[in-house]
């Protein structure tokens, strides 16, 4: 009794020194993401947007060239991710989250959308608070358990969310849900609401308390509400599968060519859409993260042409910053992209109240980062109208359900996974055999039943010629030849070419299925025509066994 007493008193402790910590992550959070929006948004952005339209179009290519020359010299080579480094390093349990890229990943951003770059403040601010916490618990980690190992992190990335926003539940849900499609983080409820809310209130304390939308009526709680929210919801649904499709080819194009030339026929777009918009609208709506798009849906005299000629243009302007190295959120593309459907689905049934393009926003980006909870939440937090909300989930719920298996980021996991499931995501060296008994091509048969089949009782023997890869030789390519033959017949003229082989870079699960497909039960690893090693079925049974009960999440 006294033992368990103990562990319940360690444990107690131990919690209330995580939320303290992740109250701390917050704060911290809070105040360098009001910092950071303070001096990007309104003493840099709202510069660039009070100039000339030719000065802007210039400003768009400078931007996307600081941001490229950020990235290379000051963050060491990074990517441009900011939410996807979150996601992705949420998934490497032993890894904490680099620091050497993170003043050259804030440098781009601020680059990027000071210019007028057409992405959102939340991926700069989830990320400086997913480093704050990650950084905070890197110091600490004597109080955390393996288990709670990216706790802090979950909280700084709540923290920023929630501080950009202005809505500390909906950071707390994103930055528990978007790690994965179809499930969410595990243990971290506390840590981050503790971390949102203290991100909240230190930002709001710095920059004020402003929503974000501004919303028009009361809508009425009935079938009409209901039976359009599915169909919206449907809509946004299709519309962010396309909208996912399209920021994955943006990603891949941002790794082809020269950088030179991409930020070229990048800025070409951006300028040509900023003038498009000039033209229509009498104002450059398409740069900027899209708030300015928020305010233009409040005002009266909307066409359903126009909206739908919005909807493109920030499409592709988002599409293009992406292509060109820009750095930034996309949480707010999806949020925009969201209300303008919804809008136009106003338009068309003349509803003058907020309801369709706050549904569609839940819809949208409910869909597009497979957050159905954190779009409900949003539309909650940006109304206080429950009228708002339940319409919102009916829509959410009918977008996911037409949105598959896509996403805006290529590092989420479908969901949490059990023991044997973890054991197939490892890579193959895991479970990889490099020194391996090989067999030369011109080795006899004979030679190869005595001095390897006798002796090392391996069934199935790769055939190389000094490290080059030929294929393999098994029992059953000795069952097709008569005994009288084996002496004058070479390995290299018996020898299975054919026989299946893995790369370096696979994971367990693909060398399985390999196997499994062949009806082998050794599967040799080459890169290229070199020669690796090779995995077998008692390989991972063995590694298994090794790694025991131990957590790989």
């Amino acid at each position: 009794m006294k033992v368990r007493a103990r562990l319940v008193r360690d444990f107690g402790v131990r919690s209330q020194r995580t939320l303290l910590l992740s109250g701390a992550t917050g704060v911290l959070t809070g105040g360098a993401v009001a910092g950071y929006d303070w001096a990007v948004q309104q003493e840099l952005f709202e510069r660039v947007i009070e100039t000339p339209v030719a000065v802007q179009a210039g400003l768009l290519a400078v931007g996307l060239l600081v941001a490229a020359a950020s990235l290379l010299w000051i963050a060491g080579g990074a990517s441009p991710a900011t939410a996807d480094a979150y996601i992705e390093n949420f998934h490497e349990p032993d890894r904490v989250l680099p620091l050497r890229p993170v003043i050259g990943r804030l440098t781009a951003g601020a680059a990027t959308l000071g210019s007028g770059g057409s992405l959102g403040f939340e991926g700069p601010s989830l990320y400086m608070g997913a480093v704050i916490g990650s950084a905070l618990q890197a110091r600490w980690s004597r109080l955390f358990t393996r288990d709670d190992t990216k706790v802090l992190m979950v909280a700084g990335a709540a923290a920023g969310v929630a501080a950009i926003f202005k809505a500390p539940a909906t950071g707390a849900v994103f930055a528990m849900e978007v790690p994965y499609r179809d499930d969410t983080a595990r243990r971290m409820l506390l840590p981050s609401l503790v971390g949102a809310a203290m991100g909240y209130l230190t930002f709001v304390a710095l920059l004020g308390t402003a929503p974000l939308f501004r919303v028009e009526g009361s809508p009425p709680f009935d079938l009409r509400e209901l039976g359009g929210a599915v169909l919206l919801g449907i809509v946004c649904g299709l519309g962010a599968r396309g909208f996912a499709r399209l920021i994955r080819l943006a990603k891949r194009l941002s790794t082809l060519g020269h950088p030179l030339t991409r930020i070229a026929a990048a800025s070409g777009v951006l300028i040509a859409l900023l003038v498009l918009s000039q033209v229509l609208f009498d104002d450059t709506l398409s740069s900027g993260s899209g708030y300015r798009v928020l305010d233009w849906l409040s005002e009266p005299e909307r066409s359903i042409g126009l909206i739908v000629a919005l909807l493109a243009i920030r499409v592709v302007a988002t599409t293009a910053t992406l292509a060109g190295g820009g750095v930034g959120g996309l949480f707010i593309p999806l949020v925009v992209a969201g209300a303008l459907v919804g809008d136009a689905t106003s338009t068309a049934l003349d509803d003058p109240s907020s309801l369709f393009p706050l549904i569609g926003v839940a819809a949208f980006l409910g869909a597009g980062y497979r957050t159905p909870l954190a779009g409900v939440m949003f539309v909650a937090e940006a109304t206080g109208r429950p009228g708002f909300v339940v319409p919102g989930l009916i829509a959410s719920v009918a977008s996911q359900l037409v949105m598959g298996n896509d996403s805006v980021s290529a590092y989420q996991s479908a969901g949490r996974v059990g023991h044997l499931e973890r054991r197939f995501q490892l890579p193959i060296a895991a479970a990889l055999t490099s020194d391996v008994r090989a067999v030369p091509p011109d080795a006899t048969i004979e030679e190869f039943y005595d001095h390897h089949l006798l002796l090392t009782r391996k069934m199935d023997v790769p055939v190389l010629d000094g490290n080059e890869y030929l294929g393999m030789i098994s029992v059953d390519d000795l069952a097709r030849l008569a005994p009288e033959e084996w002496p004058t017949t070479t390995v290299a003229e018996a020898l299975d070419a054919s026989w299946p082989t893995g790369a370096p870079d696979w994971r367990l699960e693909q060398a399985i299925r390999t196997m499994d497909a062949a009806g082998i039960d050794t599967l040799p690893v080459v890169d290229g025509t070199t020669f690796v090693g090779v995995v077998s079925t008692s390989d991972i049974v063995r590694l298994d066994e090794i790694l025991g009960d131990r957590e790989i999440s």
